[in-house]
């Protein structure tokens, strides 16, 4: 499986071969080859900008991961404690208990200024705290979510030259090394993909998120 970059870093879930495993899923950023052994099942919560865990520095988890030392199909351990290991339709319900116990904490000037708003706080301070929330740069984030959105729009069909223009890119040249470096695919490719090639990770129509 190609995994493509992503500026949020996740909490995710996923059975193997009969054993299942959980681990934090730090941001990502260049595309990856990833090697899937047999058939696995997997679910994952993706965390808003600006939302950490303070016993997991996230500059440690990017481009990596942490994983939990114990995991049954009933319950997993993060930060030392037992946790219910959630499904699909209760994952808001173990974040909202993670935030309570404060394994969960969110910075609101983070996603504020990563989608373009203005902080009452000087650029230093906004560069260390984007920094210690999401472990990237303004720069490197935006970088990013601009490449999937290009990756997005290509995939529905729109060409390379609107997509140049519509996203701010300098030209097609500049707009192919993005989509090289951060989703491991060219324009034709997404526009005319490949049966044959390998999967992309989960790619979405990336916008502001709502809370954590």
């Amino acid at each position: 499986m190609t995994s493509i970059a992503t500026s949020t870093w996740e909490l995710v879930f996923w059975e193997q071969q009969g054993v299942m495993h959980a681990a934090v899923r730090g941001p990502e950023t260049t595309a990856s080859s990833v090697e899937t052994v047999g058939d696995s099942e997997s679910f994952g919560i993706t965390f808003a900008h600006g939302t950490s865990m303070p016993h997991l520095p996230i500059g440690p988890l990017v481009d990596g991961g942490h994983g939990s030392p114990h995991v049954t199909e009933r319950t997993f351990l993060l930060r030392d404690e037992e946790w219910q290991t959630p499904e699909f339709d209760d994952a808001e319900l173990l974040v909202q208990k993670l935030v309570r116990a404060g394994v969960l904490v969110r910075d609101p000037i983070v996603d504020e200024v990563v989608w373009g708003g203005a902080a009452r706080v000087g650029s230093r301070t906004v560069q260390r705290r984007v920094a210690a929330a999401t472990g990237l740069t303004q720069s490197a984030i935006r970088q990013i979510e601009r490449a999937r959105e290009a990756a997005v729009l290509l995939e529905a069909g729109a060409c390379a030259l609107d997509v140049v223009h519509r996203l701010g890119y300098y030209d097609q040249p500049h707009l192919a090394r993005s989509l090289q470096r951060f989703i491991g695919r060219t324009a034709t490719q997404l526009q005319q993909p490949d049966p044959a090639a390998d999967p992309l990770s989960l790619l979405y129509k990336p916008e502001s998120p709502t809370g954590s």
